[in-house]
């Protein structure tokens, strides 16, 4: 008891120390096994409450840096941390949605959904002095999943497989089963880029309209300019290798309703695509 005590005031003060930072990366460095590095001396923060899109050109460390803030993937040095609290492995409260949803074949919409409330039962007995919740919380109740089936209006296909929905209808599945834990981090990974054009829009604006009313820090993985554009407040342009800094795009307009219609959404689309020109440039000239 007295251990978790200290735990639990060690994680306090470091809110208190670090309220500006959701996410921290302090001279990040990683690689795989017999590959120049990906990351070498890395810095980035993102604050409480910020939406981040993150683009770049396939190979250049995207997904890796999800799953890094994930905890999937250890660095080889440097420290991420989350909340104040370093990352060593995954947590029920950072949330990811991946591209191909990762759903259950053999579980219905509302089994997937509930997935979080079944392993936190399952967990029940294996409770850790961790105040970062490794493990989802054993007492979620079966309403919660409920609730999120009708808010994201697949509440009339909860008895629907996995092969019997279309790619919309899978990714609002991934999304409840990610909302129903209550995160305070929410990673995507490319998670509309298999959908039809008006499904994909859908689907972003939902999601804003619930970053915006959980207060979601959002960092949002994508090939597609338009969509980083439309979603992220700040972006973060990732070029050569291997990354040493972080190159952000102000875009304070992001989310906004009609910004896709507007001037500035246009000029922000043309200026993000000059960086990464610019880099493919650069990586040409290296080579």
């Amino acid at each position: 008891m007295a251990s978790y005590v200290l735990r639990l005031t060690l994680y306090v003060l470091r809110l208190t120390f670090y309220p500006l930072r959701m996410i921290s990366i302090e001279r990040l460095t990683f690689a795989y096994p017999g590959q120049p590095p990906l990351f070498q001396d890395f810095d980035w923060h993102v604050a409480p409450g910020e939406r981040w899109a993150v683009i770049g050109p396939s190979g250049c460390g995207k997904t890796t840096l999800l799953y890094l803030i994930a905890g999937l993937r250890r660095p080889t040095g440097g420290v991420i941390r989350v909340a104040g609290i370093p990352v060593t492995r995954p947590r029920a409260s950072i949330g990811l949605i991946l591209q191909d949803y990762g759903l259950l074949p053999w579980a219905t919409v509302w089994e997937n959904a509930a997935l979080g409330v079944r392993l936190g039962r399952f967990y029940a007995r294996k409770r850790e002095d961790d105040p970062a919740r490794p493990y989802p919380p054993p007492d979620i109740p079966e309403e919660r999943v409920d609730y999120w089936l009708e808010r994201l209006g697949i509440a009339e296909l909860r008895d629907h497989y996995p092969s019997q929905l279309s790619g919309g209808q899978r990714q609002r599945t991934a999304i409840a089963r990610t909302l129903v834990l209550e995160p305070k981090v929410l990673l995507m990974d490319e998670p509309f880029s298999s959908l039809d054009a008006l499904t994909r829009e859908d689907l972003q604006n939902l999601i804003l309209e619930l970053a915006d009313e959980l207060q979601l820090t959002m960092v949002l993985v994508t090939h597609n300019i338009e969509e980083a554009v439309f979603l992220g407040q700040r972006i973060l342009v990732l070029g050569e290798l291997p990354i040493t800094r972080a190159q952000v795009i102000e875009n304070a307009d992001a989310g906004n309703i009609g910004y896709r219609g507007q001037p500035a959404y246009l000029a922000k689309c043309t200026e993000l695509r000059m960086a990464l020109a610019g880099h493919e440039r650069r990586e040409r000239v290296g080579r």
